[in-house]
C-alpha cells in the first residue's frame, strides 16, 4: 500500500527561496515550557528549507542530496516536534525531502550517484553508493514506522541497501562508506557509523519482515562486524551503537551496553554537557591547525542524552537531568543549539557555518521529546 506522505509530488526544484540569514529571533517559550518548540521547529525548517534550495545540494533528476549534516537530522529530528506542537501534516521541509529520497528510491538504477569516480577520486561511486543506500532506507522506514506503516517505497530502499552490503573481507557486513576526510561523518572510521545506520533502519522494519531468511543472514553479518570491531571504536561511534542495539535484538549483551553507557558518562562535563571533541576518534585535529573546541555542544550533548535514554537511563539520573537542564539553558533565541566544525575554523558567512548546529538542533530535539517517551519504560543503569 502506497504511503500517504508518497504521493507528495517528486517535483524538489519548485520551492520556494527561503533566506534565512540573518535568522529571525523567535519569541520566549509558552507558559510552562522550559525550551522553545516552535523556534526550534523554524530554524530546523528554514534550515531545511535552504538546503533544499543550495545549488550545490541540487543533485541529478531534480532531487537532493541528503547530508549527513542537515537533511538526514531534520528528517530523524522534526517528526519528534509534531505531537508537541499539534501538527497533523508533515512540515513542508519533510515533504521535500521525503519526496526527493523517494523519488531516487524509485528511480535507484537510473540516478547518478552523489559523488562518482570521475569527478571526486578513486572509489567515490560506490562510497555514494553505499552510503545514500542506508540513508534513504533509515529515512523511508523512519517515517513509515511512526505511522505503522512498511510501505512499497521504504520496502525497496531496503532491498537498494542489502544489494549493496560488502560479503568478504574485514568489511564483511558493511557498506561502502564516504570519506572526504571529514569528522564526524565522513572520515576514516564513518563507515561503522553509517554500519549502525543500518542497524537502526533493520531494527525500525516490522518484525516479520526482519524475519525472512534472507533478511536474517544480512542482519547477521552486520552484527558480526559491529560485534568485531566496538571496542576500538570511538564514544560517538558506540554511541549510535548503542541506539541501534535498542532497536536490534542481541546487537550487544547487557554488559556491553552497560559498558558504552560508562564511556559515554565519563566524557560529561561539570556543566551537564558533552563536547563533541571528546567523543569523535581520538587524536583528530583540524586540517587548518585551529584548536579544536572543547567546551558542552548541542550536538555532543543531545546525541549523549538521546542515545542514553535509549538505553533505559532514566531521566531521574542526575547525569541526565544535568545534561536535559545544558540543553534547556543553551537554546539560543533563534531555536537552535549551537556546536561547531571539527575540521576548521569556520567563518559566520561560509554556507558551512550552520552544518553542525543543524544536527546539533535535531539530536538535541530528539534527547528532549522523543526519547523521553521511553526513558520511564525501562529501569536505570
Amino acid at each position: 500500500m502506497r504511503s500517504t506522505y508518497s504521493t507528495i509530488g517528486v517535483l524538489v526544484t519548485v520551492l520556494t527561496s527561503v533566506a534565512i540569514f540573518p535568522l529571525q529571533l523567535r519569541s520566549e517559550p509558552k507558559d510552562g515550557e522550559t525550551w522553545n518548540r516552535q523556534a526550534a521547529a523554524d530554524y530546523l525548517d528554514q534550515r531545511a528549507a535552504w538546503w533544499t534550495n543550495w545549488p550545490r545540494a541540487a543533485k541529478d533528476h531534480e532531487t537532493v542530496c541528503i547530508s549527513c549534516h542537515t537533511a538526514l537530522p531534520y528528517a530523524l529530528g522534526r517528526p519528534a516536534l509534531r505531537t508537541a506542537l499539534g501538527e497533523k501534516t508533515l512540515s513542508s521541509g519533510e515533504q521535500r525531502i521525503v519526496a526527493s529520497v523517494t523519488k531516487r528510491v524509485k528511480l535507484w538504477n537510473e540516478v547518478l550517484p552523489f559523488y562518482s569516480d570521475a569527478v571526486h577520486g578513486k572509489h567515490k561511486t560506490a562510497e555514494a553508493r553505499g552510503t545514500e543506500s542506508i540513508l534513504n532506507a533509515l529515512i523511508l522506514v523512519n517515517y513509515d514506522a511512526r505511522a505503522g506503516k512498511f510501505g512499497d517505497e521504504a520496502r525497496q530502499a531496503m532491498d537498494n541497501m542489502w544489494v549493496l552490503q560488502l560479503k568478504s573481507d574485514e568489511t564483511k557486513g558493511a557498506w561502502s562508506w564516504l570519506d572526504f576526510h571529514n569528522e564526524p561523518w565522513e572520515a576514516g572510521d564513518s563507515q561503522y557509523w553509517g554500519s549502525t545506520l543500518a542497524a537502526i533502519a533493520i531494527g525500525s522494519t516490522p518484525k516479520d519482515y526482519q524475519a525472512t531468511p534472507e533478511v536474517r543472514e544480512n542482519v547477521n553479518l552486520l552484527k558480526e562486524y559491529l560485534q568485531a570491531g566496538w571496542q576500538q571504536q570511538s564514544t560517538i561511534n558506540r554511541t549510535f551503537l548503542l541506539w541501534a542495539s535498542t532497536k536490534v535484538s542481541g546487537l550487544l549483551t547487557p554488559a556491553q551496553q552497560s559498558l558504552i553507557v560508562a564511556d559515554i558518562l565519563s566524557k560529561q562535563l561539570e556543566d551537564g554537557g558533552w563536547s563533541t571533541t571528546s567523543v569523535v576518534m581520538s587524536g583528530w585535529k583540524r586540517a587548518d591547525g585551529t584548536p579544536l573546541e572543547t567546551r558542552s555542544d548541542g550536538f555532543g550533548t543531545g546525541l549523549a542524552a538521546f542515545a542514553l535514554q535509549r538505553a533505559g537511563v532514566t531521566r531521574d539520573r542526575p547525569e541526565i537531568k544535568q545534561a536535559l537542564a545544558w540543553l534547556e539553558r543553551n537554546q539560543d533565541k533563534q531555536g537552535l543549539w549551537p556546536a561547531y566544525s571539527l575540521n576548521k575554523q569556520r567563518e559566520p558567512s561560509a554556507d558551512a557555518w550552520l552544518f553542525m548546529t543543524d544536527a546539533a538542533t535535531a539530536y538535541s530535539v530528539l534527547a528532549l521529546t522523543d526519547a523521553a517517551e521511553v526513558s520511564g519504560a525501562s529501569s536505570s543503569r
